[in-house]
């Protein structure tokens, strides 16, 4: 059954754990992602970004993520960091449940402006909205010297942002970030600062870029690297430690993406599928893997986010 972030959510705020956004991109992904919710019971959130769409196809992601809503379990058709207002205006009109507005990097009355303008498209259908105050640190940021607090959501203007703009679900930006490479040293969460936004905001939060890179991906993508000659990938990757999830999901977090674990996960089970069966010429064959392995990432990260 498809149904709307804000409603998936209402369970999770309710017995207080978190729901996973799973990041999908193509066929296997959603297959994965649908037979978890469904071998668990649980309620999911399937993501797609501005990039999944552009690859796969708009249409679709859509008829493959219906098709798994009717047979498997609750789940919510998301779009992930929107700011495209066209593509955002697309994925209302176009049957997503839900959309995420992503403001963050702009001044803070251009980022009300335009998620007003989204939630005033998605309360004509029925669609719930995300948005975020704050940012996550990119790249470019890791070579500044005192931006990485600077980016962090402020309490009293998160207080200000979600009256303001009447949104569903609020990101955040608490020391998370996206992509492989969480941080230098080990990654510190700033949880003060979420349980002060969490005792004034009372709609979900959301926690972008929490994906954990499990060692056991990592040791596949690595397994005869000398052979292949690509021991430099992932290499130094780390990520947000289950522990530090768990207390994020007791401190009030409601909703967690996922979108690099899931990605490597899909990796890692091609890459062997290719190594450990060099007669298979069937695509088919060679995938089934990389969605098995997508599927074991999934199964954990929904253990994990309703047993903190």
């Amino acid at each position: 059954m498809l149904v709307t972030l804000k409603e998936i959510l209402l369970d999770a705020q309710k017995k207080k754990y978190a729901v996973p956004a799973f990041n999908v991109d193509n066929l296997e992904m959603v297959q994965a992602v649908a037979e978890a919710a469904h071998e668990a019971r649980a309620r999911v959130i399937i993501a797609t970004s501005e990039s999944s769409l552009a690859y796969a196809g708009f249409q679709n992601l859509r008829a493959l993520v219906y098709l798994a809503a009717e047979r498997d379990g609750i789940l919510a058709l998301h779009l992930d960091h929107g700011k495209t207002m066209r593509t955002i205006k697309e994925c209302i009109e176009g049957g997503w449940t839900s959309v995420m507005f992503d403001g963050s990097t702009l001044p803070y009355k251009e980022n009300v402006a335009k998620t007003k303008q989204v939630v005033a498209w998605a309360r004509k259908r029925n669609v719930s909205v995300e948005a975020e105050i704050g940012a996550l640190r990119t790249d470019e940021d890791l070579t500044k010297e005192g931006t990485r607090e600077a980016l962090f959501t402020d309490p009293d203007q998160a207080v200000r942002f979600v009256k303001e703009t009447g949104i569903d679900a609020l990101a955040i930006s608490i020391g998370t970030e996206h992509g492989p490479f969480k941080s230098v040293g080990k990654t510190k969460l700033d949880f003060k600062r979420l349980a002060e936004i969490r005792k004034r905001v009372s709609i979900p939060l959301v926690l972008h870029g929490a994906s954990g890179v499990p060692k056991k991906i990592l040791t596949i993508v690595h397994n005869q690297c000398d052979v292949l000659h690509d021991c430099v990938r992932l290499q130094g990757a780390r990520g947000v430690s289950d522990a530090a999830i768990r207390k994020a999901i007791s401190l009030g977090i409601r909703k967690i993406n996922i979108g690099t674990d899931m990605r490597l996960a899909f990796t890692a089970g091609l890459r062997r599928a290719l190594l450990e069966h060099i007669t298979v010429s069937d695509e088919r064959e060679l995938l089934k893997e990389a969605r098995e392995l997508v599927k074991e990432v999934a199964m954990q990260k929904i253990r994990l986010f309703h047993n903190p």
